[in-house]
C-alpha cells in the first residue's frame, strides 16, 4: 500500500474508531424514549467500514474487527418507566394494596410490576437489589437514581395520589427506624395473616391490567384471579 493511499484512508479510519468508542447513554437515557439506539451506532460503524472496503485494492489484507462484532450483538436496552411499584405478586396483602392504589390513583401516575416477573429485573439491577430484598420490603422506583423501600416507599406512593390520600404522606415526619419497625413486623407475618398464592395474582379488569408493565407475561403464566 502506498503512502498516498494510507493518507487517503486515514480520515475514514479515524471516523470508524470514533463511532466505536462513543460513550454509552447516561442513566437518564434509560427513562427516555429518545435514547440513541445501539443498532444506529452499529449501522453507522458498519457503513464506515464498508466505505473503507470499497477503496481498498485486492492486495490490501482485510481483518475482522472484534469490537464491531461485539457491538453488533448489543441488545436494545429496555426503556424504564418512572413511578413503578415492584411488589410481591403472590402476597394477598400486597395485591390488595395494589388494587387500592389503582382505584385511588385517578390520574394514573403509578404503574406496577410483580417482582416474580422477568420485567422486574431491569429495575432491580438499576437499584442494586435482588428479589429477596423486594420480598422483604417492596420497591418504588420514582425516577433515575431515585428509589425507596418499605414504609418510605409506601408514603412516597401516597404523595402521588390526589387528596385526601396524599395528605397521608405527612407521616414521613415519623422517624424512619420507627416506621420500618412497624412495616417489618407486618411484612414478616403477611403470609400467615393474609395468605399467599402459588403464582402472581392477576386482576380481571382490563382497564386495571393496563397499569402493569408486566401484564402480558403474567397473563401468559396465570389465570385471572381477583
Amino acid at each position: 500500500m502506498t503512502a498516498a493511499r494510507l493518507i487517503r484512508l486515514l480520515p475514514k479510519l479515524t471516523k470508524a474508531r470514533a463511532s466505536l468508542s462513543s460513550p454509552s447513554p447516561s442513566l437518564k437515557c434509560l427513562f427516555s424514549s429518545n435514547s440513541p439506539s445501539p443498532r444506529d451506532v452499529v449501522s453507522s460503524t458498519a457503513a464506515n467500514v464498508a466505505d473503507l472496503g470499497e477503496d481498498e485494492d485486492d492486495d490490501v489484507p482485510v481483518y475482522s474487527n472484534p469490537t464491531a462484532s461485539a457491538a453488533a450483538k448489543i441488545v436494545q436496552p429496555t426503556l424504564l418507566q418512572p413511578g413503578v411499584v415492584v411488589y410481591d405478586g403472590v402476597c394477598h396483602l400486597c395485591h390488595g394494596g395494589v388494587k387500592w392504589v389503582i382505584k385511588a390513583d385517578k390520574y394514573r401516575k403509578i404503574k406496577f410490576c410483580c417482582v416474580q416477573s422477568d420485567s422486574a429485573e431491569p429495575y432491580l439491577r438499576l437499584c442494586g437489589l435482588d428479589r429477596e430484598d423486594v420480598l422483604r420490603r417492596f420497591l418504588f422506583v420514582e425516577g433515575p437514581g431515585l428509589y425507596h423501600q418499605g414504609s418510605t416507599a409506601a408514603l412516597k406512593v401516597l404523595s402521588y395520589l390526589p387528596l385526601p390520600y396524599s395528605a397521608l404522606s405527612a407521616f414521613m415526619v415519623i422517624p424512619t427506624p420507627l416506621r420500618e419497625m412497624v412495616y417489618d413486623y407486618v411484612a414478616k407475618r403477611r403470609y400467615d395473616i393474609f395468605g399467599k398464592s402459588e403464582d402472581c395474582l392477576v386482576l380481571r379488569e382490563k382497564e386495571l391490567l393496563e397499569r402493569f408493565i408486566d401484564r402480558e407475561e403474567i397473563m401468559d403464566r396465570s389465570p385471572p384471579d381477583l
